[in-house]
């Protein structure tokens, strides 16, 4: 599996639909995607799947409204139960073929071991191997001496492409949402091996606080280089993310790469706590998308979003850091590279 610093053909994203996701403030969040397609349609092109031609209309609509790069946008009208393209879309992989370097790993979906609704979306990875004509591998491992499909979702992960991947325990280990009963952490580690070429596995411990998946590293450690991870950390002892974060810290520092280096480890505040009727929000600026000469960063009109994005300027000198404002997307329980999946150049 490739860094996603590693250079685009595309970005995938799923138009926003489902507005028991953001009850009382749907009409806002298409205005934040237009805003994202706006400055991906820069640098990329952008792969955009709609439920019906009305929808694809709006969509158009919002985009020219926008002043999107329309020439680089495509729309796909399939069926989607949410627009978590980084959990329910295809995890592409490099290979050695010449003739056909890049293909797709279909792993299964159920909506992070939760919701009812996901049969549409997990669909997806299918979908668009075919559309692209491309290889798709549906991953497998023995369990009880039959194959077993493991569910696996891109946000749940993160690579450094050189053969590291980042995890977290509560997310793949948990009895609490389980995606994967029955598969130990060999298993998990073997089966991402095989499939992601991952040879070491770093486990974090926990995720941060309201996030509606369990643990998801993309809300609190990302790889920034193949040498460099970018951990979230929550400066005040009296928050519960305190804690968790400091042990995920802890593991990261005592972490090394496939030569027994230590790797680099860049502190990343969090905002102040996001709470919308009552319900905190997994606010963290973790959840940026690297995509070709551009970084997308959320906001969330807090004085560490400063702080958030030079750091983010001093780790990506050739790429353009831009802020994204998400204090009602985030009402949805995520963010920019939730809703984003990248295909590999």
């Amino acid at each position: 599996m490739p860094a996603e610093w590693e250079r685009h053909h595309a970005t995938w994203i799923a138009w926003p639909h489902n507005r028991t996701d953001w009850p009382g403030k749907f009409e806002a969040v298409p205005w934040v995607y237009a805003d994202i397609v706006r400055n991906l349609s820069r640098v990329e092109e952008v792969e955009i799947i709609v439920r019906s031609g009305e929808e694809r209309t709006r969509a158009y609509d919002a985009l020219r409204r926008s002043h999107a790069d329309l020439e680089r946008v495509k729309f796909h009208t399939w069926p989607t139960n949410r627009v978590w393209t980084r959990d329910s879309g295809p995890i592409f992989v490099r290979r050695g073929a010449e003739t056909d370097p890049i293909a797709i790993t279909d792993w299964r979906f159920n909506a992070w071991a939760k919701y009812t609704d996901w049969k549409q979306d997990n669909q997806l990875p299918q979908r668009i191997g075919k559309k692209l004509g491309v290889k798709t591998f549906s991953p497998a491992i023995a369990m009880n001496g039959k194959p077993y499909h493991p569910v696996l979702v891109g946000g749940s992960i993160d690579v450094n492409g050189q053969g590291l991947l980042l995890t977290t325990e509560e997310c793949l280990l948990s009895t609490v949402q389980q995606r994967n009963p029955g598969l130990s952490r060999k298993d998990l580690e073997d089966v991402l091996s095989s499939y992601l070429g991952a040879e070491k596995v770093i486990w974090l411990d926990r995720g941060i606080l309201g996030d509606d998946t369990h643990g998801h590293v993309d809300d609190i450690a990302r790889f920034v280089a193949p040498d460099t991870i970018l951990a979230v950390v929550e400066r005040s002892r009296s928050d519960a993310n305190y804690d968790p974060l400091q042990e995920n810290l802890n593991r990261l520092r005592a972490a090394t790469d496939l030569q027994g280096r230590k790797l680099q480890i860049v502190d990343l505040p969090l905002p102040r706590p996001v709470i919308f009727q009552g319900q905190r929000l997994p606010a963290s600026y973790a959840n940026f998308y690297i995509a070709n000469n551009l970084v997308l960063v959320p906001t969330f009109n807090d004085p560490n979003d400063r702080i958030a994005l030079n750091i983010l300027v001093g780790l990506f000198p050739h790429r353009e850091v831009v802020g994204i404002y998400c204090g009602d997307f985030i009402w949805g329980l995520g963010a920019i590279h939730c809703m984003t999946q990248q295909q590999p150049g």
